[in-house]
């Protein structure tokens, strides 16, 4: 009974599915008619509309209805075509009338721009013609005032009394005259010197023999030491020299080359090895990365080893090698094939149990061989149907477990191929490369690491020379200075025997020499006082001529300038015809331009007005053509949508659908019409048999209704008991409040730990994703060899750094020793300075002066420079404190201290006017500092002094014959032309 009303309120179940279903797909269909309907007019409007041509009689079917909508869609195509085409023409017909405009424009903007032109050049001549004529009434005001004749007459005048003048001076011959006085004079002082000389001669005759013997016995101590260096370190100097002992005046030299040839080759090797070391060094470094390369690449492979087994070892219990892989992939890759054949040729059978039972019904035959049936042989052919059918669902849910298990078996070994791949590319292709690499590079350093101790001995053994070398260097310089210093004993004492020798002959009276002495001294006087007199009578008489030449160049200029002056008239009289001609001819060429400007603006507006009306209309004609475009595409979309949802419809196959559920709908209904009359059989026969176990029913309830009693008091006596023990283990623990506080810390906790999870298992997400992205970058052929690439970048990156840190403690030393060397220079400056000041200013506000620096930033080698004046303790900056004079003494003094600091190889000192500015007291005292500095710098051979001035006095301070024997004098000439004469100087 319970089985029979189960199946039947399934049925009943059933039914009412089928039931809301087929209402639902009825409601469907309903629709799809009405948008099949829809779909057919808007085919019929949408041809009526625009001329698409003829239509079929309607409704259509799905094949006329699709391609209609093709000739629907491809007339949409050809009015986009239309559309653009329309664009492109209107664009280049737009294109030619703008460029007639703007063709116009220009030539419009050209005449413009010469018609301004000629206007600006017009301006510019009145303005000339202006200054002309201003420039010529000016030359006529000037020459108004002039008399020429008059000035001819004295200019003729003035040259008579030059020539006069000039004759006059050349008839009494200075020149020749002062000339043989200078050289009578000249003989005399030789005289006077050569008697002077044979007079200090004799009297420090017995003085240079004492010389001579203290000469002598010098000379031979520094022979005696010279040899007794040179016999200690012959034998080492042979050994450096490789045999050979040079002269004694080429020793330091020849050491100096040694040891300059020794230090090159030191040099040399020493960058060789510090190349060979820095060789070794990358070679190291590359076999490290390789190890290291090596290693990642062997825990990568066994890493993956492991992986591929584990998934083997987990989906196949038996095989978990990892050569085994592919077997068992393709194993269950036949299987999977296997279990999906299977799968859909019960499939195939299952889905002609239906089709035969509902022509076993309709058409009472047998679907197979289209034998009658009988209503009995029906029905047992359709109960046999029904059997198989339930039995091939049954079956049907195993295969496709069994082919989904195959499947899903075989997709995740198909998901470890990658892994297997890569794998077998580490092991046979990576691995040996890099053991190939790994190997080359080791014998490569076994290479450089022999050729790097082979360079280090070699500059072992060099060093060792080099110090052999620089050990004999002291001995050879000290060795070469007694050298030079017996050279120059033996001279003097060569040139002192030669002196006692050449006085021993003809030698006169002491008396006899001053005698003679005198009498050519009173001479010297004479001519003296003379040749004064013939300069005084020739300056005289140059003034005279001078002054008058003067006069006679004024009267010449006036002259010229008169004459210049009636020419400048003339010239800016044509000037002025030739000015006001083209501005005639440029008052032609505006008119005309005017002329041509005008016809040409009348053009470029009638163009502008033609393209702004060919714009307007072809704009007008576009937007007319493209709204209807849009409108009809509108209208295709909307028969787009309905074919859209028409072809949905017929793909899900709700029609077929709706027919099979009304056929199950009929089959369940007569299933439920027999399940309820074998429902109201068994109905009878139990109504039998409740009547004849009433009596007993009642008697096993009352059984029942005590043992459940006993159970549920027992019951509740347990959980009074267990809630008196929560009480108390609340009671322990704090309260329903300590354990509530608890639980929210908890929760919040498991929270937390939650969010932090899924952080986690999205960042995991994130880098798996990048990982394989960049592996796949890494395959590609821009990130071929890219470890040598970056280990090659990053050798060159780490001797880059290297090479740096060198260049700055180069730097820094190079900083220090400028740093100190700027200090020395100063202070040497400074007490230059000093000593200058303290001998030549005459003063006595001002002690001395010295030059203060101040860094102008930290880490810089820029300064600032002021000079300071002090006074005891106290000092000040000299500038805006202190006269012309002292700044110009300050400024001399300075330059002299810098010459002498920075200039002993070029010693070249120019001053021009050093006394511009100083008083007497302190223009004295710098002649006497420039004559201490030309006696100690008179010794070397580049220096050299000039001096620039007006100051006679200053001069003659400076000039004196034992430092100088001539000096220059520049004047100028009758034409005022620049002469520069030598004059002697006398004492």
């Amino acid at each position: 009974m319970n089985d029979t009303e189960t199946k039947s309120s399934f049925l009943k179940k059933t039914i009412n599915e089928y039931i809301w279903e087929i209402s639902k797909l009825q409601t469907e269909a309903e629709a799809h008619n009405s948008l099949k309907s829809e779909r057919d007019s808007t085919i019929q409007k949408l041809f009526s509309r625009h001329n698409l041509g003829s239509l079929p009689s309607s409704p259509f079917d799905n094949d006329v209805a699709l391609n209609l909508t093709n000739r629907v869609k491809s007339r949409l195509l050809d009015l986009e075509q239309d559309l653009q085409d329309k664009k492109k023409s209107n664009e280049m017909e737009l294109k030619a009338s703008w460029d007639q405009y703007m063709d116009a424009n220009d030539r419009w903007k050209n005449i413009d721009a010469q018609k301004q032109a000629k206007a600006e050049i017009k301006s510019g001549l009145l303005k000339r013609i202006k200054e002309k004529e201003d420039e010529r009434d000016s030359f006529e005001l000037q020459i108004s005032n002039v008399d020429l004749s008059h000035i001819d007459e004295r200019e003729q005048s003035m040259r008579i009394e030059v020539e006069r003048k000039t004759n006059q001076l050349a008839g009494r011959e200075f020149e020749s005259n002062i000339r043989q006085k200078q050289s009578e004079l000249y003989s005399i002082e030789q005289k006077i010197k050569a008697l002077n000389r044979e007079k200090d001669i004799m009297a420090g005759d017995s003085e240079d023999r004492v010389k001579l013997a203290l000469k002598k016995a010098e000379l031979e101590n520094h022979k005696k030491k010279h040899r007794k260096i040179i016999d200690d370190c012959k034998d080492k100097i042979r050994g450096v020299l490789k045999g050979r002992l040079p002269p004694d005046k080429d020793l330091k030299k020849e050491m100096t080359q040694a040891l300059r040839a020794i230090n090159l080759e030191f040099d040399d090797l020493g960058s060789k090895s510090r190349e060979a070391e820095k060789e070794v060094n990358m070679l190291q470094m590359k076999i490290q990365e390789a190890n290291d390369s090596l290693s990642k690449l062997r825990k990568d492979l066994e890493s993956r080893k492991r992986f591929i087994e584990s998934k083997l070892l987990s989906l196949d219990r038996q095989s978990s090698d990892i050569d085994a892989y592919l077997r068992v992939l393709e194993s269950a890759k036949e299987k999977r094939d296997v279990q999906k054949s299977k799968y859909n040729i019960a499939d195939g059978m299952r889905q002609m149990f239906d089709p035969f039972e509902r022509v076993a019904r309709a058409h009472h035959v047998c679907p197979c061989c289209e034998r009658p049936f009988s209503a009995e042989e029906e029905d047992d052919f359709v109960k046999k149907q029904r059997v198989k059918a339930t039995s091939s669902a049954e079956h049907m849910k195993v295969l496709a477990m069994e082919s989904s298990n195959a499947d899903s078996y075989f997709q995740q070994l198909d998901k470890l191929r990658v892994v297997y791949e890569e794998y077998t590319k580490i092991k046979k292709e990576t691995i040996p490369h890099t053991e190939k690499s790994l190997d080359e590079f080791t014998k490569e350093l076994d290479q450089k690491s022999q050729a790097l101790d082979d360079v280090l001995g070699v500059l072992a053994q060099i060093k060792a020379e080099k110090d052999s070398v620089e050990a004999l260097l002291q001995p050879v310089d000290t060795a070469d200075r007694l050298f030079q210093e017996v050279q120059t004993l033996q001279k003097q004492v060569d040139d002192l025997e030669y002196k006692l020798d050449f006085r021993g002959q003809g030698v006169r009276t002491m008396e006899e020499i001053q005698l003679e002495l005198n009498d050519l001294q009173s001479t010297k006087d004479n001519l003296h006082n003379e040749l004064e007199k013939l300069r005084d009578e020739q300056r005289y008489m140059e003034n005279d001529l001078s002054n008058i030449q003067i006069r006679w160049h004024t009267l010449r200029e006036e002259k010229v300038t008169a004459a210049n002056t009636l020419r400048d008239v003339k010239k800016a009289e044509e000037e002025l015809e030739r000015l006001w001609e083209e501005r005639n001819q440029l008052d032609l060429d505006e008119k005309h331009l005017m002329e041509a400007l005008g016809h040409i603006s009348k053009d470029r507006d009638r163009l502008l007005n033609e393209y702004n009306d060919l714009k307007a209309k072809l704009n007008h004609d576009y937007d007319e053509q493209a709204e209807q475009k849009r409108s009809y595409h509108q209208e295709v979309d909307s028969l787009l949508k309905l074919s859209s949802k028409i072809k949905e419809y017929h793909d899900l196959k709700k029609g077929d659908r709706l027919k099979e559920l009304e056929e199950r709908q009929g089959a369940s209904e007569s299933q439920l019409q027999g399940c309820d009359q074998r429902k109201r059989e068994i109905s009878e026969e139990l109504t039998k048999s409740k009547d004849s176990m009433r009596n007993q029913d009642q008697f096993r309830r009352n059984i029942e209704d005590n043992l459940n009693y006993r159970k549920t008091k027992s019951e509740v006596d347990d959980l009074t008991r267990e809630i008196e023990s929560l009480e108390d283990r609340i009671l322990k623990i704090g309260g329903i409040s300590t354990i509530e506080v608890e639980l929210v810390k908890l929760s919040q906790e498991r929270e937390r730990q939650l969010s932090e999870l899924n952080r986690c298992q999205g960042t995991m997400s994130v880098y798996q994703s990048n990982i394989s992205k960049n592996k796949l970058d890494l395959k590609q052929a821009q990130y071929k060899d890219i470890d040598k690439r970056y280990f090659d970048q990053l050798i060159q990156l780490k001797t880059t750094e290297m090479a740096n840190k060198d260049l700055d403690r180069y730097y820094n030393a190079l900083d220090k020793a400028l740093m100190r060397f700027h200090t020395m220079k100063m202070e040497e400056i400074n007490k230059i300075i000093r000593e200058l000041w303290q001998q030549t200013y005459r003063g006595q506000d001002i002690d001395y002066i010295r030059i203060h620096s101040d860094s102008e930033g930290a880490g810089t080698r820029s300064y600032s420079y002021k000079v300071l004046m002090l006074t005891g303790d106290a000092e000040l900056e000299m500038r805006g404190r202190c006269s012309a004079g002292q700044k110009v003494l300050a400024s001399l003094i300075i330059r002299l201290a810098l010459a002498e600091t920075f200039c002993l190889n070029c010693g070249i000192l120019a001053l021009d006017e050093p006394t511009t500015n100083l008083d007497g007291p302190n223009a004295e005292s710098l002649a006497a500092a420039l004559v201490r500095i030309m006696e100690d710098r008179k010794g070397q051979e580049n220096f050299q002094l000039i001096v620039i001035t007006h100051d006679e006095r200053f001069a003659q301070l400076i000039g004196q014959r034992q430092h100088a024997e001539k000096y220059y004098r520049v004047s100028k000439d009758d034409h005022q032309h620049s002469i520069i004469e030598a004059q002697e100087i006398f004492d």
